[in-house]
């Protein structure tokens, strides 16, 4: 049995149907378009008939549009419909502690141009300054995307998303920040933040269809820091005070490394990048100046040089796999996903490091079948931190309400 909080319930109206079938018709045509008419009445299971009428009031909205006409064996042509995204498009910002990334993309997270990154400020006010001149000068470069609908930001760290502000963010620096007024202010646009990894389980979210989907799923992504995002029935889980899923800042061991946040041993201290290039080097990174070219070296130098045969660089890249897998057997016993989603830059040494990854979850799983969960890599050149940046505008126009 489900709970349902009461003050989140609205009574349904006679509209209430209507209104439920729109957003069916919208995911249905988002994620297999372009579809006819005769399809999506098929996918639905109602009549041709209604469904026409469905679709002619989303092209009146200018939600779908009619494209392409396809081959039929007898009878009427069928005419494919499309989301319409064209001359609408969505800016989407990734923060992070070194760098922080911004992409343009349509309603449904295609990339429509270049990713451009530039260096994060730590003073708040001096960075959402610089990011309000950038993404100003991006989109006007590129105005023949058309206009703006609004701008999604991901932060490594702790999110009241409602809010918009910036719990906490350690490796930055940053807590109780409005992040969402002052950028919605300079930019005259509407702004949504969220958590990395709760973003990138949005993006996931999104993305899949059909057999693909899953409805119970954990994403990490591997970064400066450790993102995890939570998605249980099909909906992300947040918690009471939006820090849910944050196995990040979970011991593996109280007298280990010192993490970011203050505390010692977190499991993010043991599998971030900076983590992985302190084994290298045999020094902790983390504190006080480091030379220029330790500051330069980076997770994919490192996995360049494993595959190179430096066995300094293989080693390095096998203990944060260990740790990763040791981690990840106690989120799988907590949650007890159906799948597992990994993104971040040493995920393209995956080759090198399933083995070891899958052998300490199976360690730390409490059965064998928690041990084999399937692990899905995510390619860091897909942007999946962006893509739930994109989302985070896109994909209010297709969720769910809850009735009653």
């Amino acid at each position: 049995m489900r709970h349902v909080p009461q003050q989140n319930l609205r009574v349904a109206t006679r509209g209430t149907t209507r209104a439920i079938n729109r957003r069916i018709a919208l995911n249905l045509i988002r994620t297999n378009q372009p579809i006819s008419r005769a399809d999506l009445a098929r996918l639905m299971g109602t009549r041709r008939g209604a469904v026409s009428l469905l679709v002619g009031q989303l092209i009146d909205t200018g939600e779908v549009y009619e494209g392409a006409t396809g081959e039929a064996k007898r009878g009427r042509k069928p005419t494919f419909l499309y989301i319409d995204s064209r001359k609408r498009c969505v800016v989407a910002v990734d923060i992070r502690t070194t760098r922080t990334f911004v992409m343009v993309t349509d309603l449904v997270g295609h990339q429509l141009a270049s990713v451009t990154s530039f260096p994060t400020e730590r003073d708040p006010g001096k960075f959402v300054a610089g990011l309000v001149k950038r993404v100003k000068a991006i989109l006007v470069e590129h105005k023949d995307l058309g206009r703006c609908q609004g701008v999604g930001v991901v932060v490594p760290g702790m999110v009241d998303a409602d809010a918009g502000k910036v719990l906490r963010a350690p490796n930055l620096g940053w807590r109780d920040l409005n992040l969402r007024e002052p950028l919605a202010a300079g930019l005259g646009l509407p702004v949504q933040i969220e958590n990395s990894g709760k973003a990138c389980a949005l993006a996931e979210l999104w993305a899949t269809r059909g057999a693909q989907a899953h409805s119970n799923f954990v994403y990490l992504t591997v970064s400066d820091g450790l993102g995890v995002g939570v998605v249980l029935g099909g909906e992300l889980v947040r918690g009471q005070h939006n820090i849910a899923g944050e196995f990040g800042h979970v011991p593996l061991n109280v007298d280990g490394p010192r993490c970011g946040c203050g505390a010692t041993g977190c499991w993010e201290a043991y599998v971030s990048n900076v983590a992985t290039i302190s084994r290298y080097f045999g020094r902790d990174l983390r504190d006080g100046p480091k030379p220029a070219a330790l500051s330069a070296l980076t997770v994919d130098d490192l996995v360049a040089r494993a595959r190179g045969g430096d066995g300094k660089a293989l080693a390095a890249l096998l203990a944060t796999a260990r740790y990763l897998g040791l981690g990840l057997g106690s989120v799988v016993n907590a949650i007890d996903p159906a799948h597992v989603y990994i993104g971040g830059e040493i995920t393209a040494a995956w080759d090198l490091i399933e083995a070891t990854v899958r052998a300490a979850l199976s360690e730390r799983a409490l059965t064998p079948p928690a041990g084999a969960t399937p692990i899905t890599v995510v390619p860091a050149e897909t942007y999946p931190r962006l893509r739930g940046a994109a989302a985070l505008i896109a994909a209010p126009s297709f969720a769910k309400g809850v009735v009653a």
